[in-house]
């Protein structure tokens, strides 16, 4: 066979496929298994052994060119294809508008609570969702008679005995003050997971914000003055806070801190319970068992810790009365914020 006559005929049928099919027949006619470059390979043997090797090398430059010629008509048909799909819109046309997405209220509280503890020093630090029996618990100085350790507190996974869902977000406590050593500023947002039944107030998925500072020399001024510059930045700064005497396993002393009703300004109505003041967190300085545990001389270093829950913090700041509201994905409620 004429190799040159071969490639004078590729050249003039290459320029008339035009199409996927068309390709695949010329495709099919030279590099098939009973193609023609199939049949010039089974003529080497019967060529002169001094021809061959010029014979070989004039084949294989066939085989590139062929191999080639379709990539390039490949990608000519494909562009062509895509031209055609785009002709029958008429450019004219008014444009369908997108909308844009907007961040969930309650990242937005927690971005914004955050930023006002990174402004002063802390970093943030995130955990796993599901946790070890004794970081919830054990480490944090919580017995094993405690309520929340029973089953129907907690989500327990049925595999794993000593692992469960996260009831709030103080294990990443431990977690950090295993790892790393003081002077420690941290706060950790994340999910935490309670079997409430859901109502106006609860749910058994909910959003914290559990913050801790651990030095030398660190008292409970420190914390109240800290929780001050937070209520004053996020509800502003005509609002007053208390401190009431509560008991956590993990804090000792400890406090719940109020702010006075932002709706009556002290003065009591219906959001407030005719009382003038709002819960809006629990605190305390870290107790000295919980030091222990994590291996850290609680004779040289002292510590606050504070929680709250970030749905409490939107419900307060945006007068909102039902927890549910952040969870159904109505239009119209999320377009608010």
């Amino acid at each position: 066979m004429d190799i040159n006559a071969i490639l004078a005929q590729i050249d003039t049928e290459i320029s008339n496929v035009n199409s996927p099919e068309s390709l695949e027949h010329f495709r099919l006619k030279y590099l098939g298994r009973k193609g023609l470059l199939t049949q010039l390979t089974s003529t080497i043997s019967g060529i002169a052994k001094e021809e061959r090797p010029v014979f070989g090398q004039q084949v294989n430059s066939l085989k590139n060119k062929l191999l080639s010629l379709i990539e390039e008509k490949q990608k000519a048909i494909s562009v062509s294809s895509k031209q055609q799909k785009l002709e029958p819109w008429d450019i004219g046309m008014p444009g369908i508008a997108q909308e844009l997405g907007r961040l969930h209220p309650l990242t937005q509280v927690t971005d914004e609570i955050c930023s006002i503890f990174k402004r002063m020093g802390f970093s943030v630090v995130e955990g796993p969702e599901i946790e070890t029996e004794y970081n919830n618990f054990t480490g944090l100085n919580i017995p094993l008679e405690h309520p929340s350790r029973e089953a129907f507190d907690t989500f327990y996974l049925k595999d794993y005995p000593k692992m469960l869902l996260r009831s709030h977000t103080s294990p990443v406590q431990i977690r950090v003050m295993q790892s790393r050593k003081p002077p420690l500023a941290v706060v950790v947002p994340g999910r935490v997971y309670r079997p409430d039944a859901v109502d106006a107030s609860h749910s058994f998925m909910f959003h914290q914000v559990e913050g801790f500072m651990v030095d030398e020399g660190i008292k409970f001024s420190d914390l109240k003055g800290i929780l001050e510059v937070f209520a004053k930045t996020i509800f502003g700064k005509n609002i007053k806070m208390r401190f009431r005497p509560h008991f956590f396993p993990f804090t000792e002393p400890s406090a719940e801190v109020d702010i006075s009703c932002i709706i009556c300004k002290g003065k009591g109505c219906s959001v407030c319970g005719r009382k003038g003041w709002l819960e809006i967190l629990g605190s305390g300085m870290i107790h000295p068992n919980v030091f222990k545990h994590v291996n850290i001389d609680f004779k040289k270093y002292t510590g606050f810790a504070f929680g709250m829950g970030v749905e409490r913090i939107a419900m307060l700041k945006y007068g909102i009365n039902d927890i549910r509201l952040f969870y159904e994905n109505d239009l119209r409620f999320l377009k608010q914020f």
